[in-house]
């Protein structure tokens, strides 16, 4: 089977030139979380075909590739492994099932985009336009990291053409390693978010609706990275205080959790739910653990819950210690002692302290959006594409 790359040319006049596709490779689920790679891909989707290539899943039977058109312009591919299968085998199989989808869309001109650099282990074969490393997490820090990750982000940073970070702390980490690398923070959509702000309290989500006020809430992914003692001691010094947890549970033993009458474990919600479970709260969360996992993290949700017109309580996560709590916007505590003392703070906050802190909320969001960002990502697409379509036309058109 021939891997047609960027070489295997389309006839001018056919297709925009400016505009390859994008294949993209994922750790994370489509279906997941809704998060980063959704809100970028949607967005780069507007202008140009989207494959978004996953992790297998595993299961017996033959291989194959499930696909699933999930957003106008994009695609989900979801290979199926057998399992217990060796590492070469798998990626001799993931090779073949990428070059299936290549072929069988007639993919020609296209952008590697990666989330994972394990993904570098199938795909190293192909000739793209360009090679794009959306480096959105320290993932050789997270549990269960293949030991591997290292070794293959260092093959990707020689191949990336360009080369964006999920926050500044993890650009500062990074931005040694390539001569292309740029900080492109997470962002929010704050007219979804900002209908919290305006929910009626009779809307409430039926599971939420009879939990006691005030209520604290988390919404995120629930892994190594929560402080999970830190919940439990919250929710032990404040017992008329009420904790909404949000989210699925991975990576850890859903029996560490800390279990109190006051503490509510309500599960994964869709991203469309959100605004109504937040516009019941009374204090926003993040109670994220201080670890290797959370060293270089910026959490998307610290814009989402202040769009939403919450107040913001954090553990000291860099990325939002700046900009947000050094601008006032979210109070920082470790201790859970200052937690509690933070949150009080917040709870009695007067009329006129909380109006100014949301005056100066909305100035701040005003300048932020997805679509901003996305301007920012697709002016450094262009660019990577252009010197990169001049270097294959440089060396001439050949097969792999």
């Amino acid at each position: 089977m021939m891997i047609r790359g960027a070489t295997a040319r389309v006839a001018p006049g056919n297709r925009d030139e400016r505009n390859p596709d994008v294949v993209c490779l994922s750790h994370l689920r489509w279906n997941f979380v809704f998060q980063r790679p959704q809100h970028i891909l949607t967005r780069c989707a507007r202008r140009r075909r989207v494959f978004f290539f996953e992790e297998p899943m595993l299961e017996q039977g033959p291989p194959r590739l499930a696909l699933q058109s999930v957003h106008e312009g994009v695609m989900v591919a979801v290979p199926h492994l057998p399992p217990d299968i060796p590492e070469h085998e798998r990626d001799a199989l993931l090779r073949h099932l990428v070059g299936e989808l290549i072929d069988g869309h007639a993919i020609a001109d296209y952008v590697l985009w990666y989330y994972t650099p394990m993904a570098v282990s199938f795909t190293r074969h192909l000739e793209p336009i360009a090679v794009v490393y959306d480096c959105m997490d320290e993932l050789s820090a997270f549990a269960h990291a293949p030991p591997a990750l290292r070794e293959r982000e260092v093959e990707l940073l020689r191949r990336a053409d360009v080369v964006f970070t999920g926050g500044h702390s993890l650009y500062e980490a990074k931005r040694d390693l390539h001569p292309n690398i740029h900080p492109i923070p997470s962002s929010v959509d704050v007219s979804h978010f900002g209908t919290a702000r305006s929910a009626a309290r009779e809307g409430e989500p039926i599971d939420q609706a009879a939990i006691p006020r005030p209520r604290l809430g988390f919404f995120g992914v629930i892994d190594e990275r929560m402080d999970l003692d830190l919940i439990a001691a919250v929710a032990d010094a404040r017992r008329d205080w009420h904790i909404v947890m949000l989210g699925p549970v991975v990576k850890i033993d859903p029996a560490t959790l800390p279990r109190r009458p006051n503490v509510h474990w309500l599960g994964m919600k869709k991203y469309e739910e959100l605004p109504a479970y937040l516009a019941g709260w009374d204090v926003a969360l993040l109670p994220f653990a201080r670890n290797q996992s959370t060293r270089f993290i910026s959490p998307t949700k610290t814009p989402e819950y202040l769009a939403a017109g919450k107040p913001v309580v954090s553990t000291s996560i860099r990325d939002v210690v700046r900009p947000y709590g050094e601008m006032g916007l979210v109070r920082i505590a470790d201790a859970p002692g200052d937690f509690v003392t933070a949150i009080e703070a917040y709870l009695g906050e007067a009329a006129e302290a909380r109006a100014e802190r949301m005056s100066r909320t909305d100035d701040l969001l005003a300048r932020t959006s997805w679509d901003r960002t996305y301007d920012r990502v697709e002016e450094l697409l262009r660019r990577a594409c252009v010197a990169g379509e001049s270097a294959l036309c440089s060396r001439g058109a050949r097969h792999v």
